[in-house]
């Protein structure tokens, strides 16, 4: 699939509406960009939920570099 949006003058651009329902893009989600041999990849970093992080309670450690991990999709 193509497509094609412009970017303003504040340098945003809309993520065209199928690729969010195929992709699942959802507000709060992150879009990581890489270059890579002359080309810009685009890739979806999601948002983690509450339930996405429940788990991390019960393995102890330090909550604060378990935040870090999280919000750097590390875990």
């Amino acid at each position: 699939m193509t497509s094609e949006t412009k970017i303003s003058k504040g340098y945003q651009t809309v993520v065209p509406a199928k690729l969010r329902k195929s992709r699942g893009i959802s507000p709060g989600d992150r879009l990581v960009w890489e270059e890579e041999k002359g080309e810009i990849k685009i890739k979806v970093k999601k948002r983690k939920t509450l339930k996405d992080i429940a788990g991390m309670i019960n393995v102890g450690g330090d909550a604060v570099e378990w935040k870090k991990k999280a919000q750097r999709g590390e875990i």
